[in-house]
């Protein structure tokens, strides 16, 4: 019940606007009513607020102009069955990213994407058939790839190096968790498993570090915060509006399930959600500038002792470790 906390936020308003118009105010019980419907919606706001204008930036806006130092990412869930491959082609070619993550992607979009490939050399690819392909396209240097299946055998991530035009490495995780459904995973636990051991693995590491992907979960999610408070990354989405990705033909029924955090290395350029590709997901285009000086102040979500109790408990029943996350050492 965590994705629809903004239509229950919009109803428990118009309910709340109703008390006020249609109830006797002059009963006691009416201002039972209005004051627990008034709970509800501070319940409610408690969860989402972060993630509207009216909430402090979490990440800092890039102040200085360092080409050589800016990394531009477009993430992008293509939807298998959709065949607009030449929506998603024009807006790589109008915006340019340095890289392009897809997911869903089969082989048919593999052979559609091959024309990127001009001005982004650069690739790994797991072109599957079962919604959980992936591609990564890059105009910027790529070490250390692998493909890793780190939960579920048919669910795989992407991991590697990136070197930017200034010679900075900046290590990436892309992911794409089963979500909880009747049809996949009756329950999160194989989805929440993944997101926790990959924020375990990069708390570790001091390097610059973006993770992005389809997480299948909203962004004010209790599982989404465990990920940011046990990794410390950050994520621009706060302060800055939600920029929901799902669903594409549902603007009533829409959520943010595409996600980009990264570490307090990064401050940021913009982020935007892109126009319709086909899909059932709007892609994601966010510009971060590499400004260990101008980020190091910036904080996340801090943790506590609860927090990585529950994370260990999620780990422990899925039998996984940090260990099965490739560890994109430089020195290799």
């Amino acid at each position: 019940m965590d994705f629809p906390r903004l239509q229950f936020t919009i109803f428990i308003t118009a309910l709340l606007i109703a008390n006020f118009v249609f109830l006797n105010k002059q009963s006691p019980l009416t201002w039972v009513v209005i004051s627990i419907t008034a709970l509800c919606l501070v319940w409610q706001l408690w969860w989402i607020l972060p993630y509207t204008r009216l909430w402090p930036h979490e990440v800092k806006e890039t102040k200085e102009s360092s080409p050589d130092k800016q990394i531009s990412i477009m993430t992008a869930n293509v939807l298998t069955p959709n065949r607009k491959a030449d929506k998603l082609i024009k807006l790589v070619q109008t915006h340019k990213p340095d890289v392009l993550v897809t997911l869903e992607s089969d082989q048919w979009w593999e052979d559609q994407l091959k024309v990127v490939e001009v001005d982004m050399p650069h690739s790994i690819k797991c072109p599957l058939d079962n919604l959980y392909g992936m591609h990564v396209f890059s105009r910027l240097p790529l070490s250390n790839q692998e493909i890793a299946y780190l939960v579920e055998k048919e669910v795989p991530s992407i991991h590697t190096t990136l070197t930017l035009d200034s010679g900075d490495k900046v290590r990436m995780h892309f992911m794409h968790p089963a979500p909880p459904s009747p049809t996949e995973n009756t329950e999160s636990a194989e989805r929440d498993a993944e997101l926790i051991i990959v924020a375990k693995s990069v708390a570790k590491s001091n390097q610059p570090i973006i993770v992005t992907g389809d997480l299948n979960d909203v962004a004010w999610s209790a599982t989404t915060r465990l990920f940011r408070k046990i990794s410390g990354l950050l994520d621009p989405r706060v302060g800055r509006g939600m920029l929901n990705t799902f669903h594409a033909d549902l603007p009533f029924l829409r959520w943010p399930l595409d996600h980009l955090f990264h570490s307090q290395h990064f401050t940021l350029n913009s982020i935007k959600r892109l126009p319709p590709i086909g899909s059932d997901h709007f892609a994601l285009l966010t510009k971060l500038t590499l400004s260990s000086t101008a980020g190091a102040d910036q904080a996340g979500l801090d943790s506590n002792a609860s927090d990585h109790n529950w994370a260990e408990e999620i780990t422990e029943n899925q039998g996984v470790s940090i260990n099965d996350v490739p560890q994109l050492d430089d020195s290799k």
